[in-house]
């Protein structure tokens, strides 16, 4: 297992959910899934969105109910490193902005 399909990062949950809660999860996504709900499709992990499927909502649910793959889930899950933020915008050069090197009291 990597950090990527983590089953707590395909379901979107927390590693505190209980049993139940994972089940009606995976329901709801299986079925926005089936509906071709753009919101389902992906799935964020500390390495970016990951595109996600009805195999691999089925594949967390699998390992969830296993107690030691869970285990070994929560661990990942919970000490994951934060998600990459969007690259940043490319910063504003001077030669882009007319009238800046000017602004400044730069000569011509």
């Amino acid at each position: 297992m990597s950090i990527v399909d983590n089953p707590f990062f395909v379901l979107g949950l927390v590693p505190d959910v209980s049993r139940i809660e994972i089940e009606r999860e995976a329901q709801k996504l299986l079925g926005m899934l089936e509906l071709d709900f753009a919101d389902a499709k992906t799935y964020q992990t500390p390495l970016g969105p990951q595109p996600r499927t009805s195999e691999a909502v089925r594949a967390a649910v699998a390992a969830l109910r296993d107690p030691f793959r869970r285990l070994v889930a929560e661990l990942w899950a919970r000490n994951a490193p934060s998600p990459r933020p969007a690259a940043p915008p490319p910063p504003n050069s001077a030669a882009t902005r007319p009238g800046l090197r000017r602004a400044l009291g730069w000569k011509p």
